[in-house]
């Protein structure tokens, strides 16, 4: 009050950071909140923390090695980094892939999306506060990663993909298919039970509904991808693209308001989808080899390949000299996605700022490979 005696008022900005390490992330990154009367007004989220270089790391090694270090960019993607590496190479030096491998691919990679998504349910669970959802998804995906075990050697880092095929290891007889049968019955039978209790508890969608939603329109503006953007309605799915998905049937999920329970929703939906791309790959496996080694190393142009991943589209580009990589460079959906986690955290309370960051589904561990370099006196910038 002023002496006049009139009412004056100021308004008082706040910064809440949280990070780089937060219980409720799983990741390190730095969030920072601006704050006014505890409702979100402005986010900026910064990360920086994991920076390892890979793609200067690939500079000049030779292709083969450098598609298996692509497997290091991401522990829940790295069929889809190691697969898109491959086609790159395959793109470029006209490699015919075999049919039974390419459906072998599928496979993995579709299993791969079963484990992300059910990560991604289970950790949104954990962050809702609802440690007995989480434990029960961690208990359900517990047989997706016995079954990439199987297949590929190892629950995080299969190698499957290689330039002309799969691995040898990776080869699919009658035990292994009997026992990709049975996981994906107890998965589609548990991922309904659990979807049918989730739906129905009225905590839970209160807690969800209306928080961080995202329009279409924002969602084209900020050139979201993956699930997300499909929370928002729009049917945008690149697998619908790519010549590898042609021979299966399955149904692009959307859903309508972009908010939390529409982003989580998303992934319970597609989780069928998934099994059901893998049940047609089963059944109609082709025979033959696994690996086309008829092929010579070339030097190419820059080459280039998209695909979808559990988190949206995946982009892996480089030329080949001498046998080696040059010029490579990926691309990964959470940076895509970055704007779209900072935009959902505006209007929130500050309480469902974290909430609408992780319905974006970000992996920074895979985004963090480039830096910025600000030069003051010249206001020059360098990304490497």
């Amino acid at each position: 009050m002023d002496n006049n005696n009139k009412i004056t008022t100021q308004v008082i900005e706040t910064e809440v950071p949280m990070g780089t390490v937060h219980s409720a992330a799983l990741e390190p990154y730095r969030l920072r909140l601006f704050v006014e009367d505890e409702i979100v007004r402005d986010a900026e989220l910064t990360i920086g923390v994991n920076h390892r270089g890979i793609e200067r790391i690939m500079e000049g090694l030779p292709v083969e090695k450098a598609n298996s270090l692509t497997e290091k960019v991401c522990g829940i993607c790295s069929n889809s980094h190691i697969w898109n590496s491959c086609l790159v190479a395959e793109k470029g030096l006209e490699i015919d892939v075999p049919p039974r491998a390419e459906y072998i691919r599928i496979i993995m990679e579709e299993l791969e999306r079963l484990h992300s998504h059910l990560l991604y349910l289970a950790h949104g669970s954990e962050v809702l506060g609802h440690e007995t959802f989480s434990m029960r998804l961690f208990y359900i995906r517990e047989t997706v990663m016995e079954l990439l075990r199987m297949i590929g050697g190892n629950r995080v880092q299969y190698g499957a993909s290689i330039i002309g095929g799969v691995r040898p290891r990776c080869e699919l007889n009658e035990m292994r298919i009997q026992k990709i049968k049975e996981g994906m019955d107890y998965i589609e039978e548990k991922v309904l039970e659990f979807a049918d209790r989730f739906i129905r508890d009225p905590m839970v969608m209160s807690r969800i509904s209306g928080i961080g939603a995202i329009t279409k329109a924002d969602a084209r503006r900020l050139a979201t991808t993956g699930p997300t953007l499909r929370a928002t309605g729009i049917e945008v799915d690149l697998r619908r693209d790519m010549e590898q998905y042609e021979p299966f049937e399955f149904d692009v999920i959307t859903q309508d308001t972009g908010d939390v329970k529409a982003n989580l929703l998303m992934r319970v939906l597609e989780i069928p989808e998934s099994i059901k791309i893998i049940r047609q790959a089963i059944k109609d496996l082709p025979e033959g080899k696994i690996t086309n080694r008829s092929w010579e190393m070339q030097d190419t142009g820059i080459i280039r390949s998209y695909i979808e991943v559990p988190r949206g589209k995946l982009y892996h580009s480089y030329k080949i000299e001498d046998g080696r990589l040059r010029n490579s460079i990926i691309r990964t959906p959470s940076i895509t996605n970055i704007n779209t986690m900072e935009f959902a955290c505006i209007g929130t309370h500050i309480t469902d700022a974290q909430l609408a960051v992780v319905q974006c589904d970000p992996c920074f561990t895979c985004t963090d490979r480039a830096i910025q370099i600000v030069d003051h006196p010249f206001r020059k910038n360098r990304i490497i």
